[in-house]
C-alpha cells in the first residue's frame, strides 16, 4: 500500500484557496444582502412616500391641525372645529383597471363630487396623486374600497370643519394647506389657537349664530329680489363694540374654500369702501349741534338747487322746496339744505369729526382684511358741501356701523370687535359728541322712521331710528350713473339703544313692487326691519309699542303734512 504525504508547499497553497473561496462566498454573501437591504429601503421609502401622498398634506399640516382650538359663537355654539376624517385619493399612473368604469363607479358613489366625465378626467391626469374627497365618511371609504382598484388610497388625516357652511365665513376665514390661518378670525388668532397649554379651551366670538343666520337671510333674499351685485350687513353692540353679526356677500364655503374667487372672498363689510351718501347727514347734523354753529331751530334754505362755483346741489324729485328746519332737513333727506350747514361748520370741524369717527384709518377691529378709506386730500368749499351728504369721500360699512353706535349711545366711539367681551371690560372708547346732542341725535333718527325715508325700515315695539343713503357708484374717473350703493343705518331701541343694524346693496335694481325705484328706502330699509322684527327678542329687547322716545319738543320745528307720501327715499 501506497502512501502519499502531502508536502508543506501544496498544503499552504491548498489553505489559501480555501481561504480566497471563503472569502469571495461572504463578499457574495455581503453585496446579496446589500441589495436586499437596498431594495427594502426602496420599498420602505415609496410605502412612506405614498403615505405621505395619501395622507395628503406635510407632517407639520397635521400635527397643527392636531392642536388647533376650537372656534364658537358667543353662545357656545361651534363656528370651526378640528376633526378626525377619512380622505380618498388616486394615483393615476398606477391605475390597472379599466379607467372608464372606476369613473363611473366612483360618480355613482361622489356625485357632489362631479359626473362620469370628471372622474375620467382625474383618473387620467398626468400627475403621480390626485386627492378625490376629503372629509369623506367611513361608509363613503368602504365602497371606495370595494371597487377593488389598488390605486385608489385612503388615509386618516386631521382636518379642520366649518360646521356651519358658509355662514359667517369672512369673519371667520381659512386655513392654509399647512394648517394655519390665511384670512378672518382663523389668521388673527392663529398662535392662541396653536396654543398647546391652551387645548380644549375654545375661543369664544362676539359673533351670535341666529341673528347671522338671520341677517344673511334676509340680505340674501334682497339681494335675489333686487338683482344686486352684492351685499353686506352689520349687527353691532353700541356699548361694546361687538360685532353680533357680519355679512359679506356673495360668500364662501371654507370647508371648500378653493372653488371661491376673489369676489367671493373679499369681506365688502371691511374691505370694500363705498360714497354712502345720505347716512352722513345725522353726522353732519350731529357736528353742527355739537360744535354750537348752528341752533336747533334754524331753518335753511331749500327752495332752489344751490350753485356753488360751477357746481349745482340738487335736492330729489318730490322734495319739499321751502326753507327746512334742522329735524326736517333729516326727514326729507335734503342735500341742499345739508350742505348749507355744512358751508356753515366749515372744513376744519368736519375733517376733526370725520377723523374723530376713524373715518382716516383703516376700520379698527382685529381683522387683517381692512380696506383704507377715501378722505379728500384738499378741501374746497364744495368739498366741504359734498361730503356732508356723503359724496367725495368713501368709508366701509363698518367705519358708518361705529360711527351710528357714537351717534346714538351717549357720544362714545369704540373700536368694533369680534371677540366676546367680558361684563364691565368694555374699551373706554373717546368721546365725539356729548350725551346732550347724541340725545337729540336719538330723537331725529327716530323721527326719520316714523315720518321720512326710513319708514319701511320700522320693526313694531322696537323704536327704530336709522337714515337711508343712496349714493351713484363711484368709479375709475367719476361716476356709473346707472348703478348706485343703497344703505340704511338704525339703532333700536331709540329711546335705550342697544344695537346697530346696517344693511347695503351693491348695484340694486328697481322692480314692479317698487315702482321702479332703488333707492335705500325699497330695499336696504326693510332688510333692517324684518332683521330687527326676527332678532330683536333673542338679543333681549322686549317688543313694547306702548313705549317710545319722546319726540314733543321737536315735533313745534317740523311742518305737519299728513297727505305727503314715500318719494325715492334718498
Amino acid at each position: 500500500m501506497t502512501v502519499v504525504v502531502a508536502r508543506p508547499a501544496q498544503q499552504r497553497r491548498n489553505a489559501t484557496q480555501r481561504h480566497a473561496l471563503v472569502a469571495t462566498s461572504h463578499m457574495r454573501l455581503m453585496m446579496l444582502l446589500m441589495l436586499f437591504a437596498a431594495a427594502v429601503t426602496l420599498v420602505i421609502g415609496r410605502l412612506v412616500m405614498l403615505g405621505v401622498m395619501s395622507g395628503g398634506e406635510a407632517e407639520a399640516r397635521v400635527a397643527a391641525l392636531a392642536a388647533r382650538g376650537d372656534i364658537v359663537d358667543r353662545n357656545g355654539a361651534p363656528m370651526a372645529r378640528t376633526i378626525d376624517a377619512w380622505t380618498i385619493a388616486v394615483h393615476p399612473k398606477q391605475i390597472i383597471g379599466d379607467k372608464m368604469e372606476i369613473a363611473s363607479r366612483l360618480a355613482a358613489l361622489m356625485p357632489d363630487r362631479g359626473d362620469q366625465a370628471w372622474f375620467y378626467g382625474q383618473l387620467t391626469r398626468p400627475v403621480s396623486f390626485v386627492y378625490l374627497q376629503r372629509r369623506a365618511s367611513p361608509a363613503l371609504v368602504e365602497q371606495v374600497n370595494a371597487i377593488g382598484e389598488p390605486a385608489l388610497v385612503f388615509a386618516r388625516e386631521t382636518q379642520r370643519l366649518y360646521p356651519q357652511s358658509t355662514m359667517a365665513s369672512h369673519a371667520l376665514g381659512f386655513l392654509s394647506t399647512d394648517g394655519h390661518g390665511m384670512s378672518g378670525m382663523e389668521r388673527v388668532l392663529d398662535e392662541r389657537l396653536l396654543d398647546p397649554t391652551k387645548a380644549g379651551q375654545p375661543v369664544a366670538l362676539s359673533i351670535d349664530v341666529r341673528v347671522q343666520a338671520a341677517l344673511e337671510s334676509e340680505l340674501s333674499r334682497a339681494m335675489n329680489t333686487f338683482s344686486a351685485r352684492g351685499a353686506g350687513g352689520i349687527v353691532l353692540d353700541v356699548a361694546t363694540g361687538e360685532v353680533i353679526s357680519m355679512v359679506s356677500l356673495p360668500t364662501f364655503n371654507p370647508n371648500r374654500v378653493g372653488m371661491a374667487g376673489s369676489e367671493e372672498l373679499r369681506n365688502i363689510t371691511t374691505q370694500s369702501v363705498f360714497e354712502l351718501g345720505s347716512t352722513f347727514k345725522p353726522i353732519t347734523v350731529a357736528t353742527a349741534i355739537d360744535t354750537g354753529t348752528v341752533t336747533l331751530n334754524r331753518k335753511f334754505d331749500a327752495t332752489h338747487p344751490l350753485k356753488v362755483g360751477g357746481f349745482t346741489i340738487h335736492d330729489e324729485r318730490g322734495d319739499p322746496q321751502r326753507w327746512l328746519s334742522m329735524p326736517e332737513t333729516l326727514i326729507y333727506s335734503s342735500n341742499i339744505a345739508t350742505a348749507r350747514i355744512a358751508d356753515e361748520i366749515g372744513p376744519q370741524k368736519m375733517q376733526t369729526m370725520f377723523r374723530k369717527l376713524g373715518f382716516d384709518t383703516k376700520p379698527d377691529i382685529e381683522l387683517r382684511e381692512k380696506g383704507r378709506p377715501l378722505m379728500p386730500t384738499y378741501w374746497a368749499r364744495t368739498t366741504t358741501m359734498t361730503t356732508a351728504y356723503g359724496h367725495g369721500i368713501a368709508v366701509t360699512p363698518l367705519h358708518l356701523a361705529s360711527a351710528y353706535a357714537a351717534l346714538v349711545n351717549g357720544g362714545i366711539w369704540r373700536p368694533a370687535t369680534l371677540m366676546k367681551v367680558a361684563p364691565g371690560q368694555a374699551p373706554v372708547g373717546r368721546r365725539v359728541i356729548s350725551e346732550q346732542t347724541s340725545a337729540r341725535m336719538r330723537q331725529m333718527l327716530r323721527l326719520i322712521v316714523l315720518r321720512g325715508t326710513g319708514r319701511k325700515g320700522e320693526a313694531p315695539g322696537y323704536r327704530v331710528g336709522g337714515k337711508t343713503g343712496t349714493a351713484e357708484a363711484a368709479v375709475a374717473g367719476g361716476y356709473d350713473h346707472s348703478r348706485n350703493v343703497a344703505t340704511f343705518a338704525a339703532a333700536f331701541p331709540m329711546d335705550a339703544p342697544r344695537y346697530v343694524v346696517l344693511a347695503m346693496l351693491d348695484s340694486p335694481k328697481g322692480t314692479k313692487e317698487t315702482g321702479g325705484w332703488k333707492t335705500a328706502a325699497w330695499n336696504a330699509a326693510p332688510v333692517v326691519g324684518r332683521t330687527i322684527s326676527r332678532v330683536g327678542a333673542m338679543l333681549g329687547v322686549v317688543p313694547d309699542e306702548r313705549q317710545d322716545i319722546d319726540v314733543s319738543d321737536l315735533m313745534p320745528l317740523i311742518w305737519q303734512d299728513p297727505t305727503r307720501k314715500l318719494a325715492s327715499g334718498n
